[in-house]
């Protein structure tokens, strides 16, 4: 086992593999990025690929290449060890038991899914007619087999059958949202003469799957796999997985409301598009995306945007520093209908979108009349909010002038009137601390000495096997270990620290002139604080001892306190 995991590094590189999740820049030796684990403004997020180690100091998380995957994906090792492997090229044999998780058993169920309905669009009667619509929608073969789309027969339980024919659980089946059962405990399929969408996550695995009715018009047009361990729809980005090389790449990501508006992109090289289906656009889908981009156009029904829930999506966008943009469509159509019959049409719509903040203004000029007072004040009411979410206070000033200036009211009045508008609550928790504030004053000092010592390491030879009583337990190990040429040989532990000091020592590198200085006075300062704590725990046996009146012991107590006393001077 321990081989396997040791291929598998070998193999990846930790830049590379934390680099298709979050954007890197170079930082000397190293790379840096925004935090994916917790909201910052300044990176406190960086890569060793020397060391072949990340580490946040903001929040303090960090690892190996298998520690990042399971707190991206928010999996167990299990499931990283599955990941990475199948990024490395590894055949893995003989996992442990332990291995084998509740996730990849849903998984495996899912993929099984995905291959039954694929099998049915291409093979079932039924099945070729849903296949003959794809085809005259304009989906080509190709994106077909891409995005592995499928057909669900209008029967009752044929999935669930087929699923319990290959040995799978009932409960299973159930948990996996593929079906539900029925009052008397047979299983019931939840997708029934549908074409089906698998909805894949960021490593392209099947998490669950979307259904658009075919044949019947009397159900709901579209519906959904329900929220389970592996699906859950405030966190998964349609065809992000396949999207997001190409988002990085031109800096910007087409955001749609439907599968086939999406697919349809792609397949006409629009490929940093990405759906957000059936759900509004959430926090932790602006997270996912923030990873790739700070840039996003909106294609969504504007009008929609006097919906809540749509609102709030955009509002959330803006407190965190998206730069948003909104793609114009005609009237009565959707992309997918402007890709079909001109993709250079789609094209030029992408070229010619519009700041959020100028198409609304647009809009509101056009709906209302800015002659009439009632419909000045409406014109201010709609506009207000995405004015006051605007997080750069020049740009806020910028657009509050030019409202003042179009509706020919006061900037002054303009403001008092905003300052009355209640704003959708910040749910962006903006943490700039370091974890330096959760620690003591001594770990902070031994942290910079021992920094300092791996900048500079002739300054070992100032620090005596003597002077290790002055320090924590964990620091005599680095020390000791330095000392004797023996880091290699770091238990797990001991290691995880030293390799968070080696990172840490070349991003806060100091100057060669200062080095000195430093080590002296953080030296002195741990001896100190060591000198006071004896004192004070000694104080304590001396009053005990007098009270006793244990003259032997208290002639060895006042000889300890003088000796710690001098340490002080």
């Amino acid at each position: 086992m321990e081989n396997q995991i040791e291929e598998i590094k070998n193999r990846l590189d930790i830049v590379e593999v934390i680099g298709s999740y979050i954007k890197l820049q170079k930082a000397g030796v190293n790379f840096r990025a925004l935090c994916p684990f917790h909201s910052e403004k300044k990176p406190s997020f960086f890569v060793s690929p020397v060391r072949q180690i990340w580490r946040c100091f903001g929040c303090s998380k960090g690892g190996d290449v298998f520690k990042f995957v399971m707190e991206i994906e928010g999996v167990e090792f299990g499931d990283a060890l599955r990941i990475l492997a199948k990024r490395a090229g590894v055949e893995l044999k003989s996992l442990p038991k332990e291995f084998f998780t509740r996730r990849k058993k849903l998984e495996e169920i899912l993929e099984t899914a995905c291959l039954f309905y694929q099998a049915q669009l291409e093979k079932s009667t039924q099945g070729k007619k849903a296949k003959e619509y794809l085809l005259e929608r304009k989906f080509n073969e190709e994106s077909i087999k891409k995005w592995r789309l499928g057909w669900a027969p209008n029967t009752f339980s044929s999935l669930s059958d087929f699923l319990l024919s290959r040995k799978f659980q009932k409960k299973d089946i159930v948990d996996a949202g593929l079906a539900f059962e029925g009052k008397n405990g047979h299983l019931i399929d939840r997708f029934r003469s549908r074409i089906i969408f698998p909805v894949f996550d960021l490593n392209s695995q099947v998490v669950g799957f979307g259904g658009r009715i075919f044949g019947t018009e009397d159900v709901a047009k579209y519906i959904n796999t329900p929220n389970t361990l592996l699906y859950d729809k405030s966190k998964i980005v349609y065809g992000l997985d396949k999207a997001r090389l190409e988002a990085r790449r031109k800096d910007f990501l087409i955001l749609v409301e439907g599968y086939v508006d999406c697919i349809l992109s792609h397949q006409n090289g629009f490929e940093n598009t990405v759906a957000v289906s059936g759900t509004a656009l959430s926090l932790d889908h602006l997270k996912l995306l923030q990873r790739y981009t700070n840039n996003l156009y909106f294609s969504f029904d504007m009008d929609l945007a006097g919906q809540e829930a749509t609102k709030r999506g955009i509002f959330l966008a803006q407190q965190m520093g998206f730069e948003i943009k909104i793609l114009s469509l005609p009237p009565e159509k959707d992309p997918a209908d402007v890709i079909s019959q001109d993709p250079l049409k789609w094209k030029e719509i992408i070229d010619s979108a519009k700041s959020i903040i100028d198409y609304f203004f647009e809009l509101f000029l056009s709906r209302f009349d800015k002659e009439k007072i009632e419909e000045k004040k409406e014109i201010v009411k709609n506009l207000a909010p995405f004015i006051l979410n605007i997080p750069n206070e020049i740009e806020k000033t910028f657009w509050l002038e030019k409202i003042s200036k179009e509706l020919k009211i006061k900037e002054e009045d303009l403001r008092k009137e905003l300052a009355k508008i209640k704003l959708v609550k910040n749910e962006i928790a903006t943490s700039e601390k370091t974890n330096d504030s959760s620690k003591s004053r001594r770990e902070i000092l031994e942290e910079k000495l021992l920094c300092v010592v791996l900048q500079e390491p002739s300054f070992l030879d100032k620090i005596t096997t003597e002077d290790f009583i002055f320090f924590s337990s964990l620091s005599q190990e680095i020390l000791k270990g330095l000392k004797e040429k023996k880091e290699s040989l770091f238990p797990p532990e001991i290691k995880n620290f030293y390799d968070y000091l080696f990172l840490k020592s070349e991003i806060e590198k100091l100057e060669p002139s200062i080095l000195e200085k430093e080590f002296n006075f953080c030296k002195k300062e741990i001896v100190k604080m060591t000198a006071r704590e004896k004192l004070e725990e000694i104080s304590k046996r001396i009053q005990a001892a007098e009270k006793e009146k244990n003259e032997e012991t208290l002639r060895g107590l006042n000889k300890e306190f003088n000796f710690w006393a001098e340490k002080i001077k």
